[in-house]
């Protein structure tokens, strides 16, 4: 038996009130098993490939998780994680040519940026720090408090969909390990949309299921946590943003092997090759909104 990477943290694996629903990206009801896990499972959506948690928790069940019973774990969790997961961040921004868009940006003026899935503000705190005008919506009622408290940053406690922002009111949205977690990420995606200015651009970074690591542990692979209703791969997340109207600039992964699961040698050259060959554990796919 092959021994998995160390999950990443997630609230327990409870009985919730769940839902058959059809599958949010192509609308079918035929599902297959694709994962089996540690109190609950994966199906594989027969018409598009979707991996998905169905029957699924109902809404008001997942909110709950962040708001009320685990939020305070949330926190410590995010906190005690906050200089590691912030540098990956930017990498992977790096990498998929933030940069060079930032240069882009500040020659019209100010852009507005929002991070969706905030955390505690750490990276909304650095790029309000290089001029940009920042706001965040974060769920969990905890971080959106440390982050508007200890860091200043004006954050709305609200899923995305009923923050009511302007249409067009952003030039910059970004979503890291966000759309894994939401009931519709269908919703999620087409109120990115309206929201962002044409031209405008969107940052989605989730975990690849179509991975090598994924295809090695399978329920035992890091990612499939209790928390995450999604697993997408390149081809559903790709297909999910192009169907609300958006144009793909880039796509990136990384991560070839987790630490501890392969002597370093090992692991160094699987991570260049995830970079280069596209099966990394992780994706991040950039977006743009036409004119």
């Amino acid at each position: 038996m092959k021994k998995g990477a160390v999950k990443t943290w997630s609230t327990p694996a409870v009985q919730e009130e769940q839902r058959l629903i059809p599958c949010t990206l192509c609308g079918g009801r035929g599902f297959r098993p694709a994962l089996s896990c540690e109190g609950f499972a994966y199906v594989r959506c027969t018409g598009c490939g979707l991996v998905q948690m169905n029957p699924q928790p109902l809404h008001s069940e997942v909110h709950k998780r962040y708001r009320e019973e685990h939020g305070k774990d949330y926190l410590a969790y995010e906190l005690a994680n906050e200089k590691n997961f912030l540098r990956l961040q930017e990498l992977a921004l790096s990498d998929a040519g933030f940069t060079a868009l930032e240069g882009e940006l500040f020659a019209a003026g100010i852009p507005k940026i929002l991070d969706a899935g905030c955390a505690t503000g750490a990276l909304l705190e650095k790029l309000r720090n290089r001029g940009w005008e920042v706001q965040g919506v974060e769920l969990s009622l905890p971080q959106a408090d440390y982050a508007g408290k200890a860091r200043n940053i004006n954050v709305r406690s609200l899923p995305l969909e009923e923050s009511y922002f302007n249409g067009g009111e952003f030039q910059v949205i970004l979503a890291s390990h966000l759309i894994e977690h939401l009931n519709n990420p269908g919703a999620f995606v087409r109120e990115a949309y309206r929201i962002l200015s044409p031209g405008g651009h969107f940052f989605v970074t989730t975990p690849n299921i179509a991975g090598f690591q994924a295809r090695l542990f399978k329920g035992r692979w890091r990612s499939a946590i209790f928390d995450h209703l999604y697993l997408f791969s390149v081809k559903t997340l790709s297909l999910l943003l192009s169907q609300s109207g958006f144009a793909l600039e880039k796509i990136i992964t990384w991560g070839g092997l987790a630490a501890g699961t392969a002597p370093p040698f090992l692991k160094y050259w699987a991570d260049r090759g995830a970079k280069k060959f596209g099966f990394g554990d992780v994706m991040l796919i950039r977006v743009k909104k036409p004119r």
